[in-house]
């Protein structure tokens, strides 16, 4: 019996022996380190290290996988917003140009009233201011010669249209400019006395000229100052419905 416990011991022993040094084969992952090196690929290229090589290079693999997933986590950045291109700048609005001062006229006391009654309705900023202006009130036209050389002068001419068949004349007399001048008619129409000129200046009659004459009086006039350009055409719209009313730049 003790001779079977002994030699069962040795064979125990000599396979243990024959498996730790490899003669029974490869054993996965039981095997030594020098076998397990010969039996890589590109052995040549591995590296043994020492522990604190080892210890070291886990720390630096340990770090870049938690920069790595740190990197996963954050979220992308949002895209920028396009900015909306910015708008054309609007160039400042020019302020109109306005005229100094219009003066419309002249009005006898009755057309002034209704002139002005008008203009109200326009609504404009500012009231018109009136202004009274001397008027020559026209009740006749005198077709006359204009004095030349004094007295002598005045019959050389006369003279000279008995000889172109006028006869109808006279030299004017007083103490006027018109003294020693030649009157020739006197019409109450404008257009009379145009009709005389015409026919002495086919009668060879030269230098001609018709003075309208009446008495010296005042009449209103409408000045506005600092208005626009279509206001004035407003307002020169309502002065042509009134007879002898015109619009003009101010004195």
């Amino acid at each position: 019996m003790l001779k079977f416990v002994f030699w069962a011991l040795v064979a125990v022993n000599a396979a243990l022996f024959a498996f730790r040094e490899g003669y029974l084969g490869p054993a996965g992952l039981e095997e030594h380190e020098p076998a397990r090196v010969k039996n890589q690929l590109a052995g040549e290229r591995l590296v043994l290290l020492t522990e604190s090589e080892a210890k070291a290079a886990a720390t630096s693999a340990d770090t870049s996988d938690s920069v790595a997933e740190e990197e996963a986590r954050e979220p992308e950045a949002p895209a920028a917003a396009a900015q909306p291109e910015p708008a054309p700048a609007t160039p400042p609005a020019q302020a109109p140009q306005l005229i100094a001062c219009v003066q419309a006229g002249t009005f006898s006391s009755a057309d002034a009233r209704r002139f002005e009654s008008r203009i109200n309705r326009l609504d404009l900023a500012a009231r018109p201011s009136r202004v009274d202006t001397p008027f020559q009130e026209i009740t006749s036209r005198l077709v006359y010669l204009p004095p030349n050389g004094g007295r002598e002068g005045a019959q050389r001419r006369a003279a000279e249209l008995k000889e172109r068949g006028v006869s109808n004349f006279f030299i004017m007399q007083g103490d006027s400019p018109l003294r020693h001048a030649i009157s020739l008619g006197v019409f109450k129409s404008d257009g009379a006395a145009q009709k005389l000129a015409s026919d002495l200046g086919r009668q060879g009659v030269r230098g001609v000229r018709i003075l309208p004459r009446g008495p010296q009086t005042t009449r209103t006039a409408f000045q506005f100052r600092a208005i626009g350009a279509g206001v004035r055409t407003r307002i020169a719209g309502i002065a042509d419905d009134f007879s002898g009313a015109t619009v003009r730049q101010c004195d």
